[in-house]
């Protein structure tokens, strides 16, 4: 059990007075009165039990108990203000508030990033986004285009910190009130009453067009007819193909993560159970990012936001 301590006031004043052997100097350095400085050592004097100065006759001189007091007090404060310097010196930088800018293509970003913003805010109150919508692959570079990318892609992309948080398949969806006209969709052909939308994908034998749904159907029904006898309604951009399905212009074939709010409002349903394999979704990085901490709080929130794809529909 520690014994208990003189004032800290009254060490500071009896090691300024020993060191400067002068109550008036002591008091300059310390910004009090010489008067304060003498009541501070006349109290570590009382705790002491002993004087630790002679003051008569002049000069000041420290008797035997102030000599051996003196170099304790003494290193004791310099190893305090010594470990306060420390710690000074290794005190963490200043938080980053900047906006931490994220980039997804247009259909993710509109369908999914931005229904759950009001979670992120909640979540990180301090931290805002900076939310770029582009299908083009921005750099990630420290000091580059964006910090951190929601990727959609067959494989992670190379040569970056990646991590899967999702992955779709791609259904047949249209309005309900389109699939009430006409005959019922009871077989792949079916869907051939209607016209169907097409998105535009890059060359790949794997990507989920209407003419790979056309043909996987084929396998099991022979009587579904080739493409080129179909009527079509093209968009460059999949967030308007999703948008004309929903206004009743057709048939689309759609990622199941980017219509998933809208199948659960009903404004379009699955009209056949014949699904296409999709990408994934990735949140990538650079491994050596500055805001590593900041991207790494944005990666645990999305994880989290993906555990519920109807979270947040009032943002």
């Amino acid at each position: 059990m520690r014994r208990t301590l003189p004032p800290l006031t009254a060490l500071r004043a009896f090691e300024a007075a020993a060191r400067h052997m002068s109550f008036q100097t002591a008091a300059a350095e310390l910004a009090v009165t010489p008067t304060a400085i003498s009541h501070q050592i006349r109290e570590l004097e009382e705790a002491c039990g002993q004087p630790l100065f002679r003051r008569r006759p002049r000069p000041l001189v420290l008797t035997d108990a102030g000599h051996r007091l003196f170099p304790v007090v003494r290193d004791g404060l310099d190893a305090f203000a010594d470990a306060v310097a420390a710690i000074q010196a290794t005190k963490p930088a200043k938080e980053d508030l900047r906006p931490l800018r994220v980039t997804a293509t247009n259909a993710f970003t509109h369908l999914w990033l931005v229904p759950r913003l009001s979670l992120w805010r909640a979540a990180q109150p301090v931290l805002p986004l900076e939310v770029i919508g582009t299908d083009a692959a921005l750099d990630l570079r420290p000091g580059g285009e964006a910090d951190v990318a929601i990727r959609y892609t067959r494989a992670p992309p190379p040569g970056l910190a990646a991590r899967e948080i999702l992955r779709d398949r791609f259904w047949p969806v249209a309005s309900p009130a389109l699939l009430a006209h006409g005959t019922p969709i009871t077989h792949p052909a079916d869907l051939l009453q209607h016209t169907l939308i097409h998105a535009e994908w890059a060359p790949d034998p794997s990507a989920p067009t209407w003419e790979r749904w056309l043909s996987t159907a084929r396998h099991n029904d022979p009587d579904v007819p080739d493409l080129g006898a179909t009527r079509g309604l093209h968009f460059r951009e999949e967030l308007h193909a999703i948008r004309a399905a929903i206004a009743g212009q057709g048939v689309a074939i759609c990622s199941d993560v980017l219509v998933a709010r809208d199948l659960k409002a009903g404004l379009l349903v699955v009209a056949h159970d014949l699904p296409l394999a999709g990408y994934g979704f990735y949140v990538v990085h650079a491994r050596d990012h500055p805001r590593l901490a900041a991207i790494e709080a944005f990666v645990a929130w999305v994880r989290t936001a993906t555990t519920d794809t109807d979270q947040g529909a009032a943002a």
